[in-house]
């Protein structure tokens, strides 16, 4: 199996290039990349059937790697230390991972399952992952949003839901923040977080996805939030709402 290994530690990689050759004899490595601009010339060139993807990389990182590659057509076990966000990603995508120190089973049995796979599933599951990386990681960016009395730095992630109220919304933030009136109408508030994970359920609500607890049938529905809150669900909105949370 051609293999390319991608990790901005020289002993990570010298460690694993000899796990390979002593516990998975039939993978053949054909490049050793230390950072993402390596990994991406190496893809292109080389065609691997598997890559071996470090996601804590300087300037580039393993998922950058993935977004900005042509060639798609390979099996992915990314190589990482804990980090809970990139496991939450990675899982919802159902690709595999290994965690530093590798250990040789796991190693073993994921070299397996990735032989096992074809590039087309690969590929969707990629897609997968970009696609919840494109909508969750943008959370983290700071909203500078005007008030009466000034402007508020709102993170998009700490929002819960929006409620509009005519030219001014009300942001209903994780506690232990009080709401916010901010200037500005709801149509505002949907363009600037339409790419964090948020969705216009109601004609007067817009809520963040990942706080969502629970959603009940009915000619419309309604949605509960992690605060206790019942958002309506409008009945126009009901099959593009369901679409989408399909995709979580």
């Amino acid at each position: 199996m051609r293999t390319i290994i991608v990790d901005d530690e020289k002993h990570s990689r010298d460690a694993l290039h000899m796990m390979l050759e002593r516990y998975c004899p039939h993978v053949a490595v054909q490049a050793l990349c230390s950072s993402g601009t390596e990994a991406l010339a190496a893809i292109e060139q080389l065609h691997p059937e598997l890559v071996f993807l470090d996601i804590e990389m300087p300037g580039m990182d393993g998922f950058q790697v993935l977004e900005e590659c042509n060639y798609h057509s390979f099996a992915v076990i990314f190589i990482t230390a804990y980090d809970q966000y990139a496991l939450q990603a990675i899982h919802h995508s159902a690709l595999d991972y290994l965690l530093k120190p590798i250990d040789s089973k796991e190693l073993k049995d994921a070299v397996e399952k990735a032989g096992t796979q074809s590039t087309a599933v690969t590929a969707v599951k990629v897609v997968n992952l970009l696609h919840f990386l494109q909508e969750h990681l943008n959370q983290d960016e700071r909203l500078a949003l005007p008030t009466s009395d000034g402007l508020r730095m709102v993170t998009a992630r700490n929002i819960i839901y929006c409620k509009g109220a005519g030219t001014q919304t009300r942001l209903h933030l994780q506690e232990p923040e009080k709401p916010v009136m901010v200037c500005c109408t709801l149509v505002e508030m949907e363009q600037w977080l339409a790419d964090k994970g948020f969705f216009r359920v109601h004609s007067s609500f817009l809520i963040n996805l990942s706080f969502m607890e629970k959603y009940i049938k009915g000619d419309g529905g309604e949605i509960i939030m992690s605060d206790g809150y019942s958002v309506p669900l409008a009945r126009d909105k009901k099959q593009d709402f369901l679409q989408r949370i399909e995709r979580l």
